[in-house]
């Protein structure tokens, strides 16, 4: 080969080295780039060039991060948007369960100074409305040591699997139900998976009641999650449970109106004052011919009305807190049952059979 010839092969070799190192430094440092940028796709450009054309980078859209989840308010007794036409029947219910619990109202409402602050901080660390502190007042009265017959513990009531499950500790030399701070927070985390289920409080509280089965079992029976829809096919217990909790957070809510202003005020000062004691509001005649029988199994008071001939105005008059006692939400165990005097002999004979034959009517009806 000739010596320009060679020359100029060289010359043309020694630029083309030189661009190729430039190019090749330019992707290197565009990849680089392209590495550190973590919110990038790649898209190569067509075309024929010689050399390649380079990928160039498209920024993507930030997806951003989820907030905390937004929970319904917990419906109290006067919010008509939420009851509609049960509305009526909750203010009365409100009313019968308030006379009926004056002193153990009372009593909380003194426990309630200490122990509600330390509720509400840890509901709301969870996100959840702060009424549901009471939810404690009517499993326990404020009691971190009350114990169920069924064995649930502490101021949230507690079964010990449920608790485990929630990370606490449960045992013979330790148990974590009666720690007000540790019960609070496994309790908070518990109301919020059954609300994830069931985004409704008042099933949330009927599922706490009695399991999320028959809750789940209701919906499915009735193709509504409206807790009035369900409710007759819900445990007796666990109606009551649900009014209890309506009642109980409506009146601690608007404590002067259902106590009066100047028995809150002397609550708030000294924390012990005693409930006052309620007047008769039945007429001597009534009080003459009324006998009062005490008794420990709730009876349905259609079936007695039937059974004994009596007059259900009159029954719903003399015994207007019944219901309570019939939902297993009145404060006592015994209650004390107002009759017409000559009506105790055929009730006596009969109650044995009216017992028997009360627990088939409410377990007929899947109460």
């Amino acid at each position: 080969m000739p010596t320009s010839k060679i020359l100029l092969a060289s010359v043309f070799t020694m630029f083309a080295t030189l661009a190729f190192g430039q190019e090749s430094r330019r992707s290197a440092a565009a990849n680089k780039d392209r590495t550190a940028r973590v919110d990038t796709i790649i898209v190569l450009r067509k075309g024929k060039t010689n050399p390649p054309a380079l990928p160039i980078a498209v920024a993507m859209p930030k997806v951003p991060k989820p907030g905390p989840k937004v929970y319904k308010p917990v419906p109290l007794a006067h919010q008509t948007e939420y009851y509609g036409s049960m509305t009526g029947y909750v203010n009365e219910f409100v009313n019968k369960y308030s006379r009926s619990h004056n002193k153990t109202i009372h009593v909380v409402h003194g426990r309630s100074n200490k122990q509600f602050p330390l509720m509400e901080n840890v509901l709301q660390k969870h996100d959840i409305p702060k009424e549901l502190k009471y939810l404690a007042v009517i499993e326990s009265a404020l009691n971190n040591n009350a114990v169920s017959h069924a064995g649930a513990v502490g101021p949230w009531q507690l079964m010990a699997p449920t608790a485990r499950l929630m990370g606490l500790k449960v045992g013979k030399g330790r148990d974590d139900r009666k720690d007000w701070y540790k019960s609070t927070n496994a309790a908070a985390k518990y109301l919020v998976d059954l609300y994830d289920e069931l985004n409704d409080w008042l099933l949330v509280v009927a599922a706490y009641n009695s399991g999320p089965t028959p809750v789940k079992r209701a919906i499915e029976k009735t193709g509504s999650n409206n807790f009035w829809d369900i409710k007759k096919y819900l445990p007796k217990e666990t109606q009551g449970h649900v009014l209890a909790f309506i009642a109980t957070a409506t009146i601690f809510e608007d404590l002067s109106k259902f106590l009066g202003k100047n028995d809150v005020d002397e609550l708030a000062t000294t924390g012990n004052k005693a409930a006052p004691v309620a007047k008769s509001r039945f007429t001597p005649e009534e009080l003459k011919s009324m006998a009062i029988l005490k008794i420990k199994d709730p009876l349905s008071m259609d079936l007695m009305v039937h059974e004994l001939g009596l007059d259900p105005k009159q029954m719903d008059s003399w015994n207007e807190d019944y219901e309570l006692f019939e939902y297993q939400a009145y404060p006592e165990e015994m209650y004390s049952l107002r009759l017409p005097k000559d009506k105790v002999d055929a009730f006596l004979a009969k109650k044995e059979y009216l017992i028997r034959k009360s627990k088939a009517v409410f377990s007929a009806q899947n109460m």
